[in-house]
């Protein structure tokens, strides 16, 4: 193996998850001198998603905020309330903003390399971890990958997995029907068709928006049947006629699989790939945020990566809830409902961020239909 294809730490995959940790990496001084490598397949970085977070302090990333709300609506056919996401802010990052202004900063850093690469494959082999890609391959002390393991989709049983699925318009209307200072969190108000399926929307001015139709669900669905949703509800708000500037598509597991469960002395899973993301809900920007910070502080510890505890009693509830809605689809506009029926706003967020007691938990835990649950949970325990 050629010299200069070691390094101390390789990054495989140059998303949000693998530059969030080059990035933290880079901050921290104890780092200096470590070799870090970042492969990435495909160096031209587009506007292909939005990330959104709600957050109390100002953000690392406060820079490429390019908007944030303080109200939001929760509407169902049972329940709507106005939401006042005081102490909270919700914020929006554009993707091309993320990719170019983090790609910006590690490029000046002399211990950090960029590779556009295909890989093929990441072998541990002990005492050194061998990144195998199409034209070369690197050796790492340490190998971090965020690239999905699809695998699990048709093997796991043990734990259910939905799809968070989407397509989402960037429209500008005729008629001036959105709030540019409140976002729309969840519209269950529209046919649920056996489904959990809501509208998410993000108003940038009273004629410009992006119209997500979202569905928690295991099948996706034909792109027409997303647009024609999406006509419907402009339709519905009497939007008149509007025009398409941009679109985007997307889909995010929601299991409680241990993702972790295959990582190794020298390479761990991250981001999504590494059950960053928040089973219940599908946010995945901000879980990956602390965990890029908590794995920072464990690798000076210098102990073997698949040493890092991944699971907490939020693991826990969000296996419980995946078990119920995977069981119970139709019933995802309920369960939605009672939780914002029945607490504080501003519980809920931090309930949703694992920022909460136990005590507080327990409360939000008695808002749900207790039968569900606790069969639910005899099924984990017995079964």
């Amino acid at each position: 193996m050629e010299k200069e294809n070691q390094f101390d730490y390789i990054i495989c995959g140059g998303g949000a998850s693998g530059l969030m940790l080059a990035h933290k990496l880079s901050e921290d001084p104890f780092f200096n001198r470590k070799q870090i490598l970042i492969v990435e397949r495909d160096s031209n970085k587009t506007n292909d998603r939005t990330w959104c977070f709600w957050e109390e302090k100002e953000s690392d990333l406060e820079a490429i905020i390019h908007k944030r709300w303080k109200k939001a609506v929760f509407k169902s056919t049972e329940y709507s309330k106005e939401i006042n996401l005081n102490p909270f802010q919700y914020k929006m990052i554009r993707g091309i903003d993320f990719y170019s202004k983090i790609t910006n900063e590690l490029t000046k850093k002399k211990n950090i390399t960029f590779v556009n690469d295909k890989i093929k494959s990441i072998d541990d082999q002990g005492g050194i971890v061998a990144v195998v890609c199409e034209e070369k391959i690197y050796s790492g002390s340490k190998v971090f990958s965020s690239i999905p393991d699809k695998e699990y989709l048709n093997s796991t049983t043990k734990f259910p997995v939905l799809n968070q699925h989407f397509i989402g318009w960037f429209v500008k209307t005729e008629q001036a029907i959105f709030d540019p200072k409140t976002i729309q969190f969840m519209d269950f108000d529209l046919p649920q068709k056996g489904n959990t399926r809501f509208m998410y929307v993000l108003p940038f001015s009273e004629t410009e928006a992006l119209v997500e139709y979202t569905l928690f669900s295991k099948d996706l669905l034909k792109n027409e049947e997303y647009e024609a949703e999406i006509k419907t509800y402009l339709n519905k708000k009497k939007a008149g006629n509007f025009s398409i500037t941009e679109r985007e598509q997307g889909g995010i597991p929601m299991t409680a699989y241990p993702f972790w469960e295959k990582n190794s002395t020298n390479v761990m899973r991250i981001g999504t790939a590494g059950g960053w993301t928040k089973a219940s809900t599908g946010f995945t920007f901000q879980k990956t945020v602390r965990k890029t910070k908590e794995l920072v502080e464990f690798l000076k510890e210098e102990k073997p990566l698949n040493a890092m505890n991944q699971k907490n009693r939020f693991w826990f509830y969000d296996l419980l809830f995946i078990d119920v809605l995977s069981k119970h689809n139709e019933k995802g506009h309920h369960l939605f409902s009672l939780m914002f029926k029945k607490n504080k706003s501003e519980n809920i967020f931090r309930f949703l961020d694992e920022q909460t007691s136990f005590f507080q938990e327990f409360k939000i835990m008695l808002s749900f239909p207790v039968g569900l649950f606790v069969r639910a949970l005899w099924k984990r325990i017995f079964n």
